[in-house]
């Protein structure tokens, strides 16, 4: 049976990102990987977007960067800037092309199906496949998307709308998420933050049909690319075992108030390749604590007050743009988290507590 020194279960954003970060700094010279990934074909199937409050490696496949935004609650707009820190949107496709190129010219990276003729027992392994375990309790970002084109110069490209919660709500968290790549085209999301036990909030093609023909007064459009997906606001299974580590979604790298993954993914790929060398006594990496923390309140109160969570959200980015999107990327000080802290609800987050 063949034997690889490194071995990646999952080839998507993390399985990847981390055998491009330990190729392109020459880990692999001399070691051989094998990435297990059951896709044959790679092809653009996800947008990553967040604020670029640090480095990564994939400026080049950013499709799209914003200054401004706005958060809209019934009646009512906030708008902001975000100079300090742009907002990135990453084509998949771009992504996967670039990585996949590079690893391809090096002769110990292998691409495999599955597992199953890989002696494993002298390969440290880096796994990207969460274990899920059914409950009907836990939270999940679900989401579908739709990239479409209009006749006519609609859309303002300079601002982007990061969350209207003008929309049915049905009993949970509902927004819609707009990003203008340009004047005539535009990605539109319809977001949900919910248990996921109600099949209704899966209509997502009409959801977003009423959202762009009713909201946007758009009839004439075509759809020319869709995305759907689910992201779990806790964390998965996860037991201590030797010569492994779990990274992305599956290593705890989802801020579980936001969903967002990408930059913690890079700085997870940055942690490992600086410490390959002495892997298999490398402390584990993981978000801050008192975020873990802040996230686990903030869910039990979107859990017991999805009503509220509208107004939550607009009281929150009601602070400086520059502090809220520190304190969203995982990047706050003390009292830029007191900042945010003091824009909520004081009962109902005290309650959270002792839920």
């Amino acid at each position: 049976m063949k034997e690889f020194d490194y071995i990646i279960i999952g080839g998507g954003c993390a399985g990847l990102s981390l055998a491009y970060e330990l190729e392109i700094h020459n880990k692999l010279e001399n070691k051989t990987l094998a990435i297990i990934e059951p896709r044959d074909e790679y092809k653009r199937d996800k947008t990553w977007s967040f604020w670029r409050v640090s480095e990564h490696n994939f400026d080049d496949c950013v499709i799209k960067n914003w200054k401004n935004f706005s958060v809209n609650a019934p009646n009512k707009t906030n708008f902001l800037k975000c100079e300090n820190y742009p907002y990135q949107s990453i084509d998949s496709g771009l992504f996967y092309e670039k990585i996949n190129n590079s690893l391809k010219k090096n002769k110990n990276i292998f691409f495999l199906n599955e597992l199953k003729d890989i002696n494993i027992k002298n390969s440290f392994i880096f796994n990207s496949v969460p274990t899920i375990k059914k409950d009907f309790r836990n939270l999940w970002q679900h989401f579908c998307g739709v990239e479409i084109e209009t006749e006519n110069n609609y859309f303002d490209e300079n601002i982007f709308n990061l969350m209207d919660f003008d929309c049915d709500q049905r009993e949970s968290v509902h927004f819609f998420y707009t990003l203008p790549l340009s004047k005539k085209k535009a990605l539109i999301e319809s977001t949900w933050l919910s248990k996921m036990n109600d099949d209704s909030q899966k209509d997502y093609d009409q959801q977003i049909k009423e959202y762009i023909e009713k909201k946007l007064n758009l009839k004439n459009y075509k759809i020319t690319y869709k995305e759907i997906g689910a992201i779990p606001l806790f964390y998965p299974s996860f037991q201590n075992e030797k010569n492994k580590i779990n990274i992305g979604t599956a290593g705890g790298m989802t801020r579980l108030s936001t969903g967002y993954t990408f930059l913690n993914i890079q700085e997870h790929s940055k942690f490992i390749r600086k410490n390959i060398e002495n892997i298999h006594n490398t402390k584990k990496f993981e978000i801050g604590k008192k975020y873990q923390f802040l996230d686990e309140i903030f869910l039990r109160v979107l859990e017991k007050h999805p009503k509220k969570m509208s107004e939550i959200f607009f009281k929150m980015f009601q602070s400086s743009p520059k502090t809220i999107i520190k304190f969203l990327s995982n990047k706050s000080n003390f009292l830029e988290d007191l900042t945010i802290i003091l824009k909520m609800p004081k009962w109902i987050f005290i309650k959270a507590l002792f839920y």
